[in-house]
Protein backbone atom coordinates (compact mmCIF):
# COMPACT_ATOMS: atom_id res chain seq x y z
CA UNK A 1 0.00 0.00 0.00
CA UNK A 2 1.36 3.39 -0.98
CA UNK A 3 2.42 5.62 1.87
CA UNK A 4 1.12 9.16 1.99
CA UNK A 5 4.67 10.27 1.17
CA UNK A 6 5.42 11.14 -2.41
CA UNK A 7 8.72 10.69 -4.23
CA UNK A 8 9.78 14.30 -3.66
CA UNK A 9 9.44 13.75 0.10
CA UNK A 10 11.94 10.89 0.17
CA UNK A 11 15.49 11.32 1.37
CA UNK A 12 18.25 12.02 -1.12
CA UNK A 13 19.62 8.46 -1.06
CA UNK A 14 16.13 6.98 -1.44
CA UNK A 15 15.58 9.17 -4.51
CA UNK A 16 18.95 8.10 -5.91
CA UNK A 17 17.98 4.45 -5.51
CA UNK A 18 14.65 5.01 -7.24
CA UNK A 19 16.38 6.90 -10.07
CA UNK A 20 18.76 3.98 -10.60
CA UNK A 21 15.92 1.45 -10.64
CA UNK A 22 13.88 3.59 -13.06
CA UNK A 23 16.92 3.90 -15.32
CA UNK A 24 17.68 0.15 -15.23
CA UNK A 25 13.95 -0.84 -15.27
CA UNK A 26 14.65 -3.59 -12.76
CA UNK A 27 17.69 -4.18 -10.61
CA UNK A 28 19.18 -6.25 -7.83
CA UNK A 29 20.70 -4.67 -4.74
CA UNK A 30 24.17 -5.18 -6.27
CA UNK A 31 23.05 -3.51 -9.52
CA UNK A 32 21.76 -0.50 -7.60
CA UNK A 33 24.84 -0.25 -5.38
CA UNK A 34 27.12 -0.31 -8.46
CA UNK A 35 25.30 2.75 -9.88
CA UNK A 36 25.26 4.89 -6.71
CA UNK A 37 27.82 7.64 -6.16
CA UNK A 38 29.84 6.96 -3.00
CA UNK A 39 27.75 3.84 -2.32
CA UNK A 40 26.93 2.77 1.21
CA UNK A 41 27.39 -0.86 2.24
CA UNK A 42 25.46 -3.62 0.52
CA UNK A 43 23.34 -4.17 3.63
CA UNK A 44 22.49 -0.44 3.84
CA UNK A 45 21.33 -0.41 0.21
CA UNK A 46 19.32 -3.59 0.80
CA UNK A 47 17.67 -2.02 3.86
CA UNK A 48 16.77 1.17 1.96
CA UNK A 49 15.34 -0.86 -0.93
CA UNK A 50 13.24 -2.91 1.47
CA UNK A 51 11.95 0.31 3.06
CA UNK A 52 11.06 1.69 -0.38
CA UNK A 53 9.20 -1.54 -1.07
CA UNK A 54 7.37 -1.29 2.27
CA UNK A 55 6.41 2.32 1.42
CA UNK A 56 4.93 1.08 -1.86
CA UNK A 57 7.48 2.48 -4.33
CA UNK A 58 9.05 -0.84 -5.34
CA UNK A 59 8.06 -4.45 -5.80
CA UNK A 60 10.28 -7.49 -6.18
CA UNK A 61 10.42 -10.85 -7.86
CA UNK A 62 12.77 -13.72 -7.16
CA UNK A 63 15.40 -14.39 -9.79
CA UNK A 64 17.34 -17.40 -8.66
CA UNK A 65 18.77 -16.68 -5.22
CA UNK A 66 18.36 -12.89 -5.46
CA UNK A 67 15.52 -10.41 -5.60
CA UNK A 68 15.09 -8.07 -8.53
CA UNK A 69 13.25 -4.82 -7.83
CA UNK A 70 11.17 -2.62 -10.09
CA UNK A 71 9.08 0.53 -9.56
CA UNK A 72 5.38 0.14 -8.78
CA UNK A 73 4.47 3.05 -11.05
CA UNK A 74 5.63 4.04 -14.48
CA UNK A 75 8.29 6.67 -15.04
CA UNK A 76 5.60 8.75 -16.73
CA UNK A 77 3.36 8.67 -13.63
CA UNK A 78 6.28 9.46 -11.31
CA UNK A 79 7.42 12.28 -13.60
CA UNK A 80 3.95 13.77 -13.69
CA UNK A 81 3.76 13.74 -9.89
CA UNK A 82 7.21 15.32 -9.55
CA UNK A 83 6.37 17.98 -12.14
CA UNK A 84 3.11 18.83 -10.35
CA UNK A 85 5.06 19.24 -7.12
CA UNK A 86 7.65 21.46 -8.85
CA UNK A 87 4.92 23.62 -10.43
CA UNK A 88 3.14 24.04 -7.11
CA UNK A 89 6.32 24.67 -5.11
CA UNK A 90 8.29 26.98 -7.37
CA UNK A 91 5.81 28.44 -9.87
CA UNK A 92 2.55 28.81 -7.89
CA UNK A 93 0.99 26.21 -10.20
CA UNK A 94 1.67 28.26 -13.34
CA UNK A 95 2.79 26.26 -16.39
CA UNK A 96 3.63 29.48 -18.27
CA UNK A 97 5.96 30.64 -15.47
CA UNK A 98 7.65 27.22 -15.48
CA UNK A 99 8.06 27.31 -19.27
CA UNK A 100 9.48 30.84 -19.07
CA UNK A 101 12.05 29.63 -16.53
CA UNK A 102 12.95 26.62 -18.70
CA UNK A 103 13.38 28.82 -21.76
CA UNK A 104 15.45 31.32 -19.78
CA UNK A 105 17.83 28.60 -18.61
CA UNK A 106 18.03 26.58 -21.85
CA UNK A 107 17.45 29.07 -24.67
CA UNK A 108 21.03 28.80 -25.94
CA UNK A 109 20.67 24.99 -26.22
CA UNK A 110 17.30 24.81 -28.02
CA UNK A 111 17.28 23.62 -31.59
CA UNK A 112 14.75 24.56 -34.24
CA UNK A 113 13.36 21.04 -33.81
CA UNK A 114 12.91 21.61 -30.05
CA UNK A 115 11.09 24.90 -30.67
CA UNK A 116 8.86 23.35 -33.36
CA UNK A 117 7.95 20.50 -31.00
CA UNK A 118 7.07 22.96 -28.22
CA UNK A 119 4.98 25.02 -30.64
CA UNK A 120 3.07 21.86 -31.69
CA UNK A 121 2.44 20.93 -28.04
CA UNK A 122 1.16 24.43 -27.27
CA UNK A 123 -1.17 24.37 -30.29
CA UNK A 124 -2.49 20.92 -29.28
CA UNK A 125 -3.08 22.13 -25.69
CA UNK A 126 -4.92 25.17 -27.03
CA UNK A 127 -7.22 22.92 -29.14
CA UNK A 128 -7.87 20.54 -26.23
CA UNK A 129 -8.69 23.42 -23.86
CA UNK A 130 -11.56 24.56 -26.06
Amino acid sequence: MRSSRTVHQLGARERQILEVIFRLHDASVADVRAQLPDPPSYSSVRTMIRLLEKKGYLQHRAQGAKYVYRPTQSLQAASKSALRHMLDTFFQGSPSDALAAILNVTSDKLTDQDLARMKDMIERARREAR
